[in-house]
């Protein structure tokens, strides 16, 4: 996988959503954040709910439970369906709203140093093969481009109020590329 001068990966679908923001100046992107999303919750996978949900065109009408999601303004930079389609919603250079209150080391607000890839699945159902094996590619070429030193949970940046990318997220799946290994040994990596 390659990037743009903007970070926008060119073998993903792009679907540019309007909740982004610039980075600050000088800020290097150090983290990526993996987090899990199922719209709507408790139904099949798929659709094109979380696609909606990143541009503002969700039907609230539509689930229940969308009339809490009608003020939402979220988005990450990709999304990884269960088939593997690779999809980017915000370039790696921009500011991507997936990480909401959150801190790492003593570090407020991961977005601002972070990259947000969402995982289509749940807490309660394990992720697909093709998941992980698109997150390693994705990871690797992270890796090239950016400095990146912690490989996070979104529950580990946000203790107590979020949970994803939850228990079936398979941590031992994640390959840490040799990349890794050349750029930083202090990368951060949840215990297996």
């Amino acid at each position: 996988m390659q990037f743009d001068a903007q970070g926008w990966c060119q073998q993903a679908r792009s679907v540019p959503s309007p909740n982004t923001d610039a980075r600050s100046e000088g800020t290097p992107v150090d983290m990526v954040v993996i987090h899990n999303i199922h719209l709507p919750p408790g139904q099949p996978f798929g659709g094109d709910d979380i696609e909606r949900l990143f541009t503002n065109t969700l039907d609230i009408n539509k689930h229940s439970e969308y009339a809490a999601l009608s003020q939402l303004r979220v988005s990450a930079h990709f999304l990884i369906r269960r088939n593997g389609e690779l999809l980017q919603f915000v370039p790696c250079s921009q500011r991507a709203w997936h990480a909401g209150v959150s801190s790492w080391q003593g570090r407020e607000g991961c977005n601002d140093f972070s990259i947000g890839i969402e995982l289509e699945g749940s807490d309660f159902t394990p992720f697909e093969v093709i998941q992980y094996a698109v997150l390693n590619n994705l990871l690797e070429a992270l890796l090239r481009a950016y400095p990146i030193k912690h490989l996070l949970g979104h529950s580990q940046i946000a203790p107590g109020r979020k949970t994803d990318p939850g228990p079936f997220f398979d941590w031992a799946y994640v390959a840490l590329p040799q990349a890794l290994s050349e750029k930083s040994a202090a990368l951060q990596k949840p215990a297996l």
